[in-house]
């Protein structure tokens, strides 16, 4: 127990440290750091995959169509995901960033619900109604809707649901997704450099460590998560994941100096009160279940 919670604490750790690694890299655009993540992201996999010797599982699953296909979509939500997300760090909106990944444990109740039919408890409901207050008071105050953070969390919760129903772990899942974005990835860098609108050609010696460091930087992360998630409860996994957007949120306010105004906290602070409502409602249902299976756990002592 006490390695697996290290193992998901430094992935969550690490992808709430994200926005210091691709804040150097907002010369770059976006999408082309995107391709640029997916390339080295493969590199650096399939490396991995060599030093395991874990190639069994590939020839099977490249001959079944709609396995890819599953994966396909998984992987067009992940580089939409990655896409926003590197906009949203590299022009000035890390609070809003981090906003989305508070919502997502929400929004994966509430995909739950409506695609996989599972009944919500009534503290779910109010955490989820609680969640939309937010949403429209900081749309209200905004004068627009907070379209990272909805883009953010709907993109990684759908990528969550479909990797929730695919039969492949987290290495071999990654490794395929990266396979299939690779040729689009490929194509648009080798088109920018003839065409000589890579930010990437010009860039130097630095600029390119920082492109390829990508690779591991995306990898690392979620190999910990996987490694952690096999050790610890869903409780604990679901209390922990809230250390990335926190760290997030600490340096958009603190290093980063975007403006936190007052209905904008309150904002956060129906969101914050969701979350809240939310682990307490799993912590007591975990509490309860292990009692039933243990019932020396039901005693005070």
């Amino acid at each position: 127990m006490p390695r697996g919670i290290a193992y998901a604490a430094l992935a969550y750790i690490c992808w709430g440290l994200f926005p210091l690694y691709f804040q150097p890299l907002a010369a770059i655009a976006p999408a082309e750091v995107v391709m640029h993540r997916v390339v080295w992201s493969l590199v650096f996999l399939l490396v991995l995959l060599a030093v395991r010797r874990q190639w069994a599982w590939l020839v099977p699953v490249l001959s079944q169509p709609k396995l890819l296909l599953t994966f396909g979509a998984s992987a067009l939500l992940l580089a939409g995901n990655w896409g926003v997300y590197i906009w949203a760090v590299t022009n000035g909106r890390v609070l809003e960033a981090s906003l989305g990944y508070f919502i997502t444990p929400l929004v994966n109740v509430m995909l739950g619900t409506t695609v996989l039919h599972e009944r919500l408890r009534t503290a779910q409901w109010a955490a989820l109604s609680l969640a939309a207050a937010g949403v429209v008071w900081l749309t209200v105050q905004g004068g627009q809707l907070p379209w990272i953070a909805l883009v953010l969390a709907a993109s990684f919760g759908t990528y969550g649901l479909l990797r929730k129903v695919a039969p492949l772990g987290a290495l071999e899942g990654l490794t395929l997704e990266t396979l299939l974005l690779a040729p689009i990835a490929l194509v648009a860098l080798a088109w920018w450099w003839m065409q000589g609108t890579s930010a990437a050609a010009a860039a130097d010696g630095q600029t390119l460590l920082w492109l390829v460091g990508v690779g591991p930087v995306t990898a690392i992360p979620l190999l910990l998560f996987a490694a952690g998630a096999r050790r610890i409860t869903m409780t604990t996994l679901g209390l922990l994941q809230y250390l990335g957007p926190t760290i997030q949120f600490g340096l958009g306010v603190w290093l980063f100096r975007e403006p936190l105004t007052a209905p904008r906290l309150v904002g956060f602070c129906f969101i914050w009160g969701a979350l809240l409502l939310y682990s307490a409602d799993g912590w007591r249902v975990a509490r309860r279940t292990a009692a039933r299976q243990d019932p020396a756990k039901a005693s005070p002592a």
